[in-house]
């Protein structure tokens, strides 16, 4: 089959298309002719031996995708062959077939299109899970999410806006703003215009209840300072790169909670929230009224190009790979 190899750590440069074997199916496994898949800066780290998991070459870069069941091994009774799934894993999404646990994907609901689902999934649980759990969002408030054009911080905008906050998105650039905007916030906020703490404060006289941060860097401060007395900040990731200092003075004085959110940790310690939480979130995609935003598209053949993309900064919320070439 063909798929993206990485024979070595590097940039995406150093990712080729070939052929390689059909991934082996075991019992509890089920094996997907792979549709759509997500590119993830999470893949670009893994290429490049920067994630926190390594993992040795050679390997098939991707951990998100969709497509249809064509085998199920002897152990699985959650879905069969012919059903359409969405999922995720840590590797081989980037390739025509992939082999998972049978509990790594999802059905896709009736009526949404496969390369919607590809996009879902990761972005869009991983914001609902902090917003409805962690910082435990409510009807009415005010909500800051950095990185407000990436694909967590766009399907946090539009969640929070969901789940009845006023969003106010911080962002790169006039591109990530207006895509900030279509997806439901009220306040926009060009970090690299101005100073983040004034235009905060200006957007924000009487601050902000929650903040949802998935860059981390220079910004997390300023967002910090931003909350009003007894607010929440919740830390997902660090796309920027960098692990910000908190100064813990500013905590003390306003009474506010720093909350963190890793996904495979949080699910261990949370199995029932996170089924309802699941169960909730599948429910807006399959009315419509939570969907992936989707900026770029590339095909499997151009996989370096897309984690490249991905990689300099340049993507808007989701940028997709077309595997089966539809």
């Amino acid at each position: 089959m063909r798929a993206a190899l990485c024979r070595t750590h590097g940039g995406p440069e150093v990712v080729e298309v070939t052929q390689v074997d059909v991934p082996a199916v075991a019992a509890g496994d089920v094996r997907v002719r792979v549709d759509t898949a997500a590119v993830n800066f999470p893949d670009v780290l893994v290429v490049a031996n920067d994630y926190q998991i390594t993992v040795s070459p050679p390997f098939v870069p991707g951990s998100e995708f969709a497509g249809e069941v064509i085998e199920v091994g002897a152990e699985v009774t959650t879905v069969q062959v012919g059903d359409r799934v969405f999922g995720s894993a840590l590797v081989g999404a980037f390739a025509e077939q992939i082999a998972v646990p049978a509990g790594a994907v999802t059905v896709v609901p009736e009526g949404v299109a496969l390369d919607v689902a590809a996009g879902f999934g990761v972005a869009h649980r991983t914001a609902y899970h902090a917003l409805r759990s962690v910082a435990g969002l409510r009807i009415g408030e005010e909500l800051i999410v950095l990185g407000a054009g990436g694909g967590v911080g766009l399907a946090a905008v539009q969640l929070g806006k969901q789940l009845g906050a006023t969003v106010t998105a911080v962002a790169s650039s006039s591109a990530k703003l207006a895509a900030a905007r279509r997806c439901g916030a009220g306040n926009l906020v060009n970090h690299r215009d101005a100073d983040l703490r004034a235009a905060l404060r200006e957007a924000l006289p009487d601050g902000a209840d929650v903040v949802i941060d998935p860059v981390g860097g220079d910004r997390s401060e300023p967002a910090l300072r931003a909350l009003r007395p007894g607010g929440r900040f919740v830390t997902v990731g660090y796309a920027s790169g960098a692990i910000p200092r908190i100064p813990l003075n500013l905590v003390l004085l306003k009474g506010i909670e720093i909350r963190g959110f890793e996904f495979r940790s949080w699910a261990m310690r949370h199995p029932e929230e996170m089924a309802r939480n699941d169960a909730e979130v599948l429910g807006l995609l399959a009315t419509g009224k939570a969907a992936p935003y989707v900026e770029a598209r590339f095909d499997l053949a151009d996989t370096a190009a897309a984690l490249a993309h991905v990689a300099a900064g340049r993507a808007i919320g989701k940028v997709l790979l077309s595997v089966s070439g539809r």
